[in-house]
């Protein structure tokens, strides 16, 4: 699990809530039952009005993700796939049949059975880099639903400001508690604001990022795949691999024969 997401959120709310403090209001003043309702259920259903079902119902698995998703460790992954090419140069290719039931990655494990199976090289770099565009369009889709919601959740808590008003001037005789109901009104436009900015964009550019590496992490593999079906010397391929990793990152047992 990656802290980053549920640790920027505790953080966020908490400046809110400091926020409303340090100003001399009480906490239960913002957090009113009302306004966090509409915004982030009305938010979340005209989200769910501008896909179909299946992007509405895969959107909690995406939110799950957002917050315990952790990306793979690219390194150890050049270290299985040196590994791997070690024992195709030594055994031939066929000998990983077995040895690829232990891979846990199921892109490279399915990748490496293609290549065993005798597909030819130009073939399955079609079939791997398809697959990559097709993750690549449903996590793009995926992170677009929590964006249009960043983009929706202000102008939901407008509506719950004008509805709070309407309520504030149907009230005009009761001057004590014109105070009060118009600092409510206004409770809707904050949450409105803070979901869209603390909640729903950062959830959008979190999914973002994650497919980044997760994809990226995929065209690593593909490239050793071909490799190890080119019958590429074990070092080349680690060098090969390790200049598509981030700087400084450190491959365990890079050692080839």
């Amino acid at each position: 699990m990656d802290f980053a997401t549920l640790g920027g959120l505790i953080i966020a709310a908490a400046a809110i809530l400091w926020a409303q403090n340090h100003e001399g209001g009480a906490v239960t003043d913002i957090l009113l039952p009302g306004p966090l309702v509409l915004v982030f259920v009305g938010t979340i259903g005209v989200g769910f009005m501008g896909g179909i079902l299946k992007d509405g119902l895969g959107s909690i698995k995406q939110l799950q993700k957002a917050f315990l998703g952790k990306p793979k460790n690219s390194a150890e992954t050049v270290s299985v796939i040196v590994k791997m090419a070690e024992r195709a140069r030594r055994e031939g290719l066929l000998a990983l049949e077995d040895a690829i039931k232990e891979v846990d990655d199921q892109f490279l494990r399915d990748g490496l059975q293609t290549a065993i199976d005798g597909t030819d090289p130009d073939e399955l770099y079609e079939i791997l880099t398809a697959q990559i565009q097709a993750k690549k369009a449903a996590d793009k889709q995926a992170a677009k639903i929590f964006g249009d919601m960043g983009g929706y959740a202000p102008t939901v808590g407008i509506c719950g400001t004008v509805i709070s008003l309407t309520v504030v001037l149907a009230n005009l005789s009761d001057a004590a508690a014109l105070g009060p109901m118009i600092a409510g009104a206004f409770v809707a436009t904050l949450w409105g604001v803070a979901a869209a900015n603390f909640f729903f964009l950062p959830v959008q550019s979190r999914l973002q990022r994650l497919s980044g590496l997760e994809t990226a992490q995929m065209e690593l593999v593909v490239e050793g795949i071909l490799a190890i079906q080119a019958g590429s010397n074990p070092r080349s391929v680690a060098k090969k691999l390790e200049s598509l990793l981030p700087p400084g990152t450190a491959v365990p047992d890079k050692k080839a024969a």
